[in-house]
């Protein structure tokens, strides 16, 4: 039977929900269209700046899974913390699979049987956060904690059979079908490779270049990117096992996002800052517009901030609205200008609010 789904398709609807990620896009379409075949599909590691949609896009993949026709029984994800994980005194494979099957039940409701909880469990998909927390070394001493986190989790990705109980029952689980995509800021790492670059050691040296808002706002820009200067020997130094990096197949590096990248973060997506924003005033009958000029505004003063990404958006936005949402105006339309950005912007600077 020929699968209906392409990785096109699935690209298609992610690219609904995440912005200014193609490239991660195709790499974790493919995945995904291999695991839902049963094919073997590569574990992914996700590597980006805090706020450039990593857990978005995982978000992305479960919404997609749930509301596809026929694809619900694949729709098993489960979204981890790696610190929080660490500290599980179960064992960190048991967590993760009791986790799987109390997700499997719950999405198959009460008359499932538990050979089907199983098979559900077995089909799952584990992302685990903040992946870059549980280092094996940390400023050149041995990390236990991150050391057996580590290794519990590659445990997990070599495909071993796991035993852990639920319902009153044991289990033995063999986690071949199960994909794990594993996340991570790793901002040491950007740090690291940024000065290996910048001095030019085994690259060319980095030359500035001059970049022009859409605003007309004019800056100096060192054209940084991870992915192109990356090594393996980068991720052994920061604290990853070469057996924990081994267990990847697929390292993705998460573009920083541009400035039209965030714009359009701001308005696009469903649960965007702007239309939950429109959500809270349209409740006291006002309907909120924002100028093109007070979009460029808000999306350049993010992207100046280049650690937070897409998260720069609602500290920005947050200095322009919150006055107008504790004191909501009259019923009528409500026009968020430039001029209230730039002033928001300003007070800020001065450090006045």
């Amino acid at each position: 039977m020929t699968f209906p789904l392409r990785p096109r398709d699935i690209f298609d609807e992610l690219r609904k929900e995440v912005v200014g990620q193609d490239d991660a896009l195709r790499e974790v379409s493919v995945a995904l269209v291999k695991h839902l075949v049963g094919h073997p599909a590569p574990n992914m590691l996700l590597i980006g700046n805090s706020g450039s949609g990593k857990t978005t896009l995982m978000r992305a993949v479960e919404q997609f899974l749930s509301r596809t026709p026929d694809l619900g029984d694949y729709a098993n994800v489960v979204r981890l913390n790696a610190n929080v994980l660490a500290e599980e005194r179960q064992g960190y494979g048991k967590a993760v699979l009791g986790r799987l099957y109390a997700n499997a039940r719950k999405r198959l409701g009460p008359s499932a049987t538990p050979d089907e909880i199983v098979r559900g469990l077995q089909r799952g998909i584990v992302f685990v956060d903040e992946v870059d927390k549980i280092r094996a070394t940390v400023s050149g001493q041995p990390n236990v904690r991150g050391i057996v986190a580590q290794e519990a989790l590659l445990t997990l990705m070599e495909n071993e059979n796991v035993e852990f109980e639920a319902d009153g029952m044991t289990f033995v689980i063999n986690t071949a079908q199960v994909l794990f995509v594993a996340g991570g800021a790793f901002e040491e790492l950007y740090e690291a490779v940024f000065r290996r670059a910048t001095i030019g050691q085994d690259v060319v040296a980095m030359k500035p270049v001059v970049v022009v808002s859409a605003s007309g706002e004019v800056r100096e820009e060192l054209p940084f990117r991870l992915g192109d200067y990356l090594k393996y020997d980068d991720l052994f130094r920061y604290g990853m096992t070469p057996q924990f990096v081994s267990r990847f197949e697929s390292i993705v590096v998460l573009n920083d996002l541009a400035e039209n990248d965030l714009a359009r973060i701001f308005v696009e997506p469903e649960a965007s800052v702007f239309r939950t924003s429109r959500e809270y005033f349209k409740r006291f009958g006002i309907d909120l517009q924002i100028t093109r000029g007070a979009l460029v505004a808000i999306a350049w003063d993010a992207s100046r901030q280049k650690r937070l990404g897409a998260r720069a958006l609602r500290e920005t936005y947050r200095r322009v609205i919150r006055n107008l949402e504790f004191e909501p105006a009259k019923a009528g339309v409500l026009t968020i200008d430039e001029e209230m950005v730039k002033r928001a912007i300003a007070a800020r600077e001065a450090g006045t609010r």
